[in-house]
């Protein structure tokens, strides 16, 4: 059971990494991040390392992402036109 969440998680993790470097938006590419964030987070978790998935979800992805949204939001004005 455990080698199937591994598997699964691993591909979930893995495609979003890809993602982000092959999406052709901005935004999108920073969610494609937060999902491989949180998928490295569930690896965490499998590893029996839940203070590092806490720390995981909590930086990285509630910081770090917001902060990533925030910045591309507001420098986007040229592209309204």
């Amino acid at each position: 059971m455990i080698d199937i969440v591994f598997l699964v998680i691993s591909v979930v993790t893995i495609f979003s990494s890809l993602m982000v470097v092959r999406a052709k938006k901005l935004v999108h590419s920073a969610i494609y991040l937060a999902g491989s964030l949180i998928g490295t987070a569930g690896l965490f978790i499998l590893l029996k390392a839940e203070f590092l998935a806490w720390v995981q979800v909590l930086v990285y992805v509630g910081a770090v992402i917001t902060l990533i949204l925030f910045t591309i939001m507001l420098t986007r004005k040229g592209e309204e036109e």
